[in-house]
């Protein structure tokens, strides 16, 4: 074969790959809600601390309570562990006087699985031990397929899968929303444990429609005016908390953040004082998968031009085969 059929052939062959690989490959959009998305709808100004839901948490999960110190009474934990899948931290600001106002205030925020709508751990996870319900939307770990490689706390802008670093084989430990094997909550009816079991109605349960819903009524609210806030499950409330309306920030946390979340939170302080990460609307999932996919097709370019120059070998050698045969 001549250098120059040689060279041209090449040039050809890897072209056309490069055209190939552009054209199937293409920015995917965020992922929508799920069909009939559930999920929880978490007010600040209606927590007040008492961390009945990380005690029901504990019970419905069957985990120890966390007593850090080994002197206090109570479940202690400060943060999400592989025993604490839901936590109550607070917000303090100077001397911390006056409930829900970010100067010389004080407020209470919750740490949970937010059941992200397009989520990081779901498109990170090399074994599909996460996956998120295509109807309900929820997140589901499951550890039988779970190799221990973390890749999901990566994955998780919230910080939220955690890792049993004191087991010898030790798993990854999530919110799973009541639903997972064992529990089951929301296939039998029920709503989730921290919901039922929230005195004010700080975490109220349902339909990410309706909490959203109820999100927007609630930023529409005038402050001062007083208001009867449904608790247990958005759908069938058990009863109302009445209480003056606090003068929200305008921003419900997971409409939009990162293509949105299925537990959505609202505050009268700034979600960035409450420890939120800086999200835009575009999900990681896509844009992470869109370069993977690009990676791998632009990856494929070498072997895609190794095939075709053997081709041209192949046949060129066959053809001086018959050559050499017909003189």
């Amino acid at each position: 074969m001549k250098r120059r059929d040689f060279l041209k052939t090449s040039l050809g062959g890897a072209v056309a790959a490069a055209a190939t690989a552009a054209s199937v490959v293409e920015a995917r959009p965020n992922l929508e809600p799920a069909e009939k998305a559930v999920g929880m709808l978490f007010d600040s100004t209606l927590c007040v601390g008492c961390k009945a839901c990380v005690a029901m948490c504990k019970e419905v999960n069957g985990m120890p309570p966390t007593i850090e110190g080994g002197e206090a009474a109570w479940d202690s934990a400060r943060d999400l562990s592989g025993d604490t899948l839901n936590v109550i931290k607070v917000y303090r600001n100077g001397n911390a006087s006056t409930k829900d106002v970010e100067v010389d205030g004080f407020c209470f925020e919750k740490r949970s699985c937010m059941h992200c709508v397009d989520p990081g751990c779901v498109s990170v996870c090399p074994t599909t031990s996460m996956k998120r319900h295509p109807i309900t939307g929820i997140v589901t770990h499951y550890p039988d397929t779970c190799i221990g490689c973390r890749n999901c706390m990566v994955g998780c802008p919230y910080n939220v899968p955690q890792f049993e670093y004191n087991e010898v084989f030790g798993q990854i430990h999530k919110c799973q929303m009541c639903n997972q094997a064992g529990v089951e909550r929301i296939d039998k009816g029920q709503m989730t444990g921290c919901a039922e079991a929230c005195p004010t109605g700080a975490t109220l349960f349902g339909s990410r429609k309706l909490l959203l819903e109820e999100a927007r009524r609630r930023m529409a609210l005038k402050p001062g005016e007083i208001y009867n806030y449904p608790m247990g499950d958005i759908s069938k409330p058990d009863s109302y908390h009445e209480k003056e309306v606090p003068e929200y920030k305008k921003h419900i946390w997971g409409e939009k953040e990162a293509g949105g979340t299925n537990v959505l939170h609202i505050a009268a302080v700034s979600f960035d004082k409450l420890g939120m990460p800086a999200l835009g609307e575009r999900s990681a999932s896509s844009v992470v998968e869109t370069v993977q996919h690009t990676l791998y097709s632009y990856l494929a370019l070498p072997a895609l031009a190794l095939a075709g120059l053997t081709y041209v070998v192949k046949r060129n050698t066959t053809e001086d085969k018959d050559e050499g045969g017909e003189s």
